[in-house]
């Protein structure tokens, strides 16, 4: 069965910067594979349009550039926060604020976002909340495992998951997980 609109699929692969060389960032194997309904816009457009109509077992090698993965960069995504923020009954939570924590904040509108502390002074925090993998090439390498017709509990429900980026939002791997 090929990969189509609304089909449950399942795939591993290895993620690397840059190229076939390059570091690898994530790795999903059989024992924790990407399983997820093809074309509900939970994964990065560009990773569907490469994996579209593959078969059971066939394998994938792409890579997406930055701009069409998770963008560049951008300094303006790096916010001085008043350390007050962190601070119950007037002390620093030194659990939560510590230089490399990843912090789940959420911005003006109330949305949920996740930035990295980068700077710890005494009137801010300096936290980076661009994507991890942002600024980054990708470059993909994995095999379809499985593909099969979604059931109607799993679409009603949009299935998603990914052991490899512990998500089940939109928001890891591919956009998520790929």
């Amino acid at each position: 069965m090929k990969i189509e609109k609304n089909k449950m699929v399942s795939l591993i692969y290895e993620l690397r910067e840059g190229d076939a060389e390059g570091r690898v960032l994530e790795t999903l194997d059989e024992n924790r594979p990407l399983t997820f309904i093809y074309g509900t816009g939970r994964l990065l457009p560009f990773f569907e349009s490469n994996i579209s109509e593959l078969k059971n077992g066939e394998d994938f090698k792409f890579t997406l550039n930055a701009e069409v993965a998770y963008g560049e960069r951008r300094e303006d995504m790096i916010i001085d926060i008043p350390i007050s923020v962190f601070e119950t009954d007037g002390k620093i939570n030194e659990d939560i604020c510590r230089v490399g924590n990843e912090v789940p904040m959420m911005d003006t509108e109330g949305n949920p976002l996740n930035g990295i502390i980068n700077e710890i002074t005494d009137t801010f925090v300096k936290m980076d909340f661009n994507h991890p993998m942002a600024g980054l090439d990708l470059f993909f390498s994995g095999k379809i495992v499985e593909v099969r017709e979604a059931s109607e509990h799993e679409l009603a429900g949009t299935a998603h998951s990914c052991s490899g980026c512990g998500s089940e939002s939109s928001s890891g791997c591919g956009g998520s997980c790929g």
